[in-house]
Order: C-alpha cells, then sequence, then structure tokens
C-alpha cells in the first residue's frame, strides 16, 4: 500500500490520472452507433503513448488489449473485437496507465445514441454511487464508510451491487491493498489514513449482483444477462478531504 508523503507525490500520480482522464473523456465521445471497440482500443493505447506513458492493462496477467470495453451485459474486463456498436447500446470503458512512477485507473459507461430510460437511469444512479463514496473519503473515517455508501445509494434505487469484483488501491502499484468493496457497514474495516489513493469503481446490476464469466476467461457478464453499469475515479485521502485525481473539468 502506497502511502503518499507529500503535495510533489500527489501531483505525480494526479498527472498519470489526468491522461487517464482525458483519454477517458476523448474516448466517450467517439462512442456511437458503427464504431468497433477495437478501434476504441486503438485510441486509447495511442493516447497514451503519445504522452509517453505506457498502457497498465495490456500483458497484466495476460489480458491481450489497453482497454476494457464492457457492452450491456458485460460487467467488466470486455475484450475489443470487432464488434460494432448499435444503438441503445451501453458500453463500460475501463483505462489505465502507468506513467513517471504511478498508476492511473478510471471508468466510465457511456450511452450509444439513443437508449432506454431505464439504462440511462442505471448510468445515472451507477455514477451518484461513486459519488456518494468519494463523499466519505477523509483520514479517520473506514473502509465500509465508502463501501457502504456505494450499496445504500445503488439498492435504494433498486438496482445491485457487484460482490466479486472490487475497487482497489494504487499507487506504485495498479493493484494494491486495501480492497475497496461496493457493499459493507459503516465503521468497518481498515481506517482511511492521510496519503492512501484508493481506485473507488462501482460495478452495478439492472438484476441480481450474480455475475459469470465468459469462455473468454476475462469477460464478467451478468448471470441474468440483465444491464451493467461501471464507473471509477482514483481517489486521494488528504487532510483537506478526497482529492478526484481522475477528474476532468469537476466529473
Amino acid at each position: 500500500m502506497v502511502i503518499l508523503k507529500s503535495e510533489e507525490e500527489i501531483e505525480q500520480i494526479r498527472q498519470s490520472n489526468m491522461i487517464v482522464a482525458e483519454i477517458l473523456a476523448g474516448l466517450a465521445e467517439l462512442v456511437k452507433p458503427g464504431v468497433r471497440t477495437i478501434d476504441l482500443d486503438a485510441y486509447a493505447e495511442e493516447g497514451a503513448r503519445r504522452k509517453g506513458a505506457v498502457p497498465a492493462f495490456k500483458g497484466y496477467r495476460g489480458y491481450p488489449f489497453s482497454l476494457c470495453t464492457s457492452m450491456n451485459e458485460e460487467v467488466v474486463h470486455g475484450m475489443p473485437s470487432d464488434r460494432e456498436l448499435k444503438e441503445g447500446d451501453i458500453i463500460s470503458l475501463d483505462f489505465g496507465i502507468f506513467y513517471k512512477g504511478f498508476y492511473g485507473d478510471a471508468a466510465l459507461t457511456a450511452a450509444v445514441g439513443q437508449i432506454s430510460a431505464n439504462a440511462a437511469r442505471l448510468i445515472a444512479v451507477t455514477r451518484e454511487s461513486l459519488a456518494a463514496a468519494i463523499k466519505n473519503v477523509r483520514p479517520g473515517n473506514r473502509i465500509g464508510d465508502v463501501s457502504s455508501a456505494v450499496q445504500r445509494c445503488v439498492e435504494t434505487a433498486g438496482y445491485s451491487v457487484v460482490r466479486d469484483f472490487v475497487g482497489h488501491g494504487i499507487g506504485r502499484e495498479l493493484h494494491e491493498e486495501p480492497p475497496v468493496p461496493n457493499y459493507g457497514r459503516k465503521g468497518r474495516g481498515i481506517e482511511l489514513k492521510e496519503g492512501m489513493v484508493l481506485a473507488i469503481e462501482p460495478m452495478v446490476n439492472e438484476g441480481s449482483y450474480e455475475v459469470k464469466v465468459k469462455e473468454d476467461e476475462w469477460t464478467v457478464v451478468t448471470r441474468d444477462g440483465k444491464l451493467s453499469a461501471h464507473f471509477e475515479h482514483t481517489v486521494a485521502v488528504t487532510s483537506r478531504g478526497a482529492i478526484v485525481l481522475s477528474a476532468v473539468d469537476g466529473n
């Protein structure tokens, strides 16, 4: 677990996450019917390398791409392909890089053209649950305060949080301690301390929280075939509260 010791280190990891944020913003603009997910992957990798960064996911534990593209019932780790986006789809884009000693990691879910009202609400609630979690990031709080904020927001809206995959610490490694579940009880878990950095990532299902892994051994899908959405920010714990390192224009 990395504990940042200085404002300089916070700025270094912020630079890494800002590259991620800028690329994700560009990807969101590209999402439209007819676009191939493999072309989104190429855009993300080329954008990272132009900045002097290394795509973090490519080759990580054998994953063959730079970007995760998870569509509709796919929760996380969807693999880019020649498949084209269609009107009404939703797509989760998860991207990470390594830059000047630190990792950056963030995700968003985007609409492909006009989507159903329920799909739009699922996306909105997932984004809101991440915001609720971030409000609970401050020294002295516990992981359970962050986790329970996600769960309360999601379940109040009638959706479910994925339990088999969670957020994580991040810094000089892509995945560090502590795990950051999207469910839990207030006041439980490790205490948040100044200098910690967390990748908080609600994965929210329209139906049951149960998931399974497809035959490709990467793509995680909802077991009931219903929609899923995913948002992620990398957040630093500071004496002033949470600093969202992967935000562009406050989003």
